[in-house]
């Protein structure tokens, strides 16, 4: 094929953006953007929390007007002038937080608001089943379309999210952060789904935090920095190399962010033991993880990584120490003193912490103000002689985590649901750092946090390590853990799998005691 007859095989993009600006006052949200989307690729849209993405998605859903630019959709002008004005031209933005209502059904929330009608304007529920169970076939969801949204699983709502846009003839559609909360199984599952509407010419917007996924699915990448376009990526021959995306994304090079840590001896005491520990499910919930016998120690001024497959008992484990779940058998020391917390409260008073896997529902209080959110784990700590808060300590103390963390916020009075991910994440831990605590389990702590803000809170673990805290770390990114621990311990099916030192570890090894079933004589 000659290089005129190839340009010819590439088609006319189909979204087509140019020059495009977002100001709000005093802020500049895009600068001077453009990049293109074509029929039957993966797009991926890049970038660190603050450069940019989510006004772009605004802009192209309808839900905000750009400042300046030109955006062509098919060939013609796009201008939306709301999201039903994006949907009936053909692009379909899913969001994070799924827009279905758990009250309805699947049909029901696929056709809502449009359901098919009969002669007498009666709607057609044998139809709009028909053509429902037409539509889910397409996305491989073998659900019956008269089930509740509320009875399915976070990927199957995907899933009907999915078919909804392709009843409603999307030929673009925007997909926000769409592994976040999937497990492995069902993140290949979204996979096979989105390379199969690829062939079939869908084009698909790809927006997501998680750089290996990306590498993997996309056809090319648009990666924006502090509001302008930082570059384009293309597939060659292979997947798009992660250290070239973070590169793009933060202006520095990958090895900068997560060199491997060198050989450290933890010489402090052991300052939390567990032995034996065991929990038994509860009546309505028979398919939930028990800890099995779970045995570990935990040195003041240590990192230790906590890796393990979805299920295999890791966030149990720390919810039963920080008192958050019930414990049937088996014993807590902390600094060699049994303890039993029978609650958060009392972990926290015992000098417990526990940031959670799940920050928006259970860490933050999403429309309180920073200052609050900040205080609330230790407000004995800034109230007066009569037992009221005084804010005058609250924001006192606030700013010297600011400062010390780079938290960055306009004001303390500035609502925590506006800052980005890693800046929420940043202030979760100022807020148990203000009590001072010994132990310090954080689950998850980069979940949803771009790679730039990855390393700052990476950083600050190191650093309340050097200050003599001990930190349990639970991640589901084996990069992660390797290079933030000092010694990894595995998990699976609630026990403890394998223990070995970070520098001596692998992903391959970690995979292993991860996954692989024991054999006669090892640990289970």
């Amino acid at each position: 094929m000659t290089s005129a007859s190839a340009a010819q095989a590439v088609p006319p993009p189909l979204l087509e953006i140019s020059g495009l600006s977002k100001r709000f006052p005093g802020v500049v949200a895009l600068d001077d953007v453009s990049l293109d989307v074509r029929a039957g690729e993966i797009l991926g849209l890049m970038g660190e929390n603050g450069a940019g993405k989510s006004t772009l998605l605004k802009i192209l859903s309808g839900a905000q007007p750009a400042t300046a630019g030109r955006i062509t959709f098919d060939g013609e002008t796009y201008q939306p002038a709301d999201p039903v004005a994006a949907r009936t031209a053909g692009i379909v933005t899913i969001y994070q937080e799924l827009s279905l209502i758990p009250t309805l059904t699947v049909a029901e929330n696929i056709f809502v608001n449009r359901a098919p009608t009969g002669a007498l304007g009666l709607v057609d529920w044998r139809r709009m089943r028909r053509e429902a169970l037409a539509i889910l076939g397409r996305v491989g969801l073998s659900v019956h379309p008269d089930t509740p949204v509320s009875a399915l699983s976070v990927a199957e709502q995907q899933l009907v999210e999915i078919a909804r846009a392709l009843s409603l003839g999307g030929r673009l559609i925007i997909m926000d952060e769409p592994t976040s909360a999937l497990t492995e199984a069902e993140v290949q599952r979204l996979y096979s789904i989105m390379e199969r509407l690829r062939r079939e010419g869908m084009a698909i917007m790809f927006v997501t935090h998680r750089l290996e996924e990306a590498s993997l699915m996309c056809d090319r990448m648009t990666v924006l920095r502090d509001g302008r376009l930082a570059g384009h990526l293309m597939r060659e021959g292979g997947p798009i190399p992660v250290p070239r995306i973070i590169e793009k994304m933060v202006g520095r090079a990958a090895s900068e962010l997560y060199a491997r840590p060198s050989r450290r001896d933890i010489a402090g005491p052991v300052r939390l033991s567990v032995r034996g520990l065991r929990t038994v499910r509860a009546a309505d919930a028979p398919h939930a993880i028990v800890l099995d016998g779970v045995d570990l120690d935990l040195r003041a001024g240590e990192i230790l990584g906590v890796a393990g497959l979805v299920g295999s008992g890791r966030t149990e484990l720390a919810r039963a120490i920080f008192g958050a779940d019930p414990i049937a058998e088996g014993a807590i020391l902390l600094d060699g003193v049994p303890v039993a917390p029978a609650s958060p409260a009392d972990a926290r008073d015992l000098g417990i912490g526990l940031v959670p896997e799940d920050r928006k529902a259970q860490a933050i209080f999403a429309m309180l103000p920073i200052r609050q959110n900040f205080s609330i784990a230790a407000m004995d700590l800034y109230s007066g002689r009569l037992g009221f808060m005084s804010g005058a300590r609250e924001v006192a103390a606030l700013s010297e985590y600011r400062k010390a963390m780079s938290i960055r916020m306009a004001s303390p009075e500035q609502t925590i649901d506006g800052l980005s991910g890693g800046n929420q994440q940043k202030v979760i831990l100022a807020r148990w750092l203000a009590r001072d605590p010994k132990v310090l389990i954080v689950d998850e702590p980069t979940r949803g946090v771009d790679v730039g803000a990855k390393a700052e809170v990476h950083q600050i673990l190191v650093q309340l390590a050097a200050r003599g805290i001990a930190i349990m770390m639970i991640s589901s990114e084996l990069p992660e853990v390797l290079s933030v621990s000092d010694r990894i311990v595995t998990m699976r099916q609630g026990r403890i799998s394998g223990e070995m030192p970070a520098h001596e570890a692998t992903e391959e090894s970690l995979m292993a005691l991860m996954a692989l079933e024991s054999r006669p004589g090892e640990p289970a």
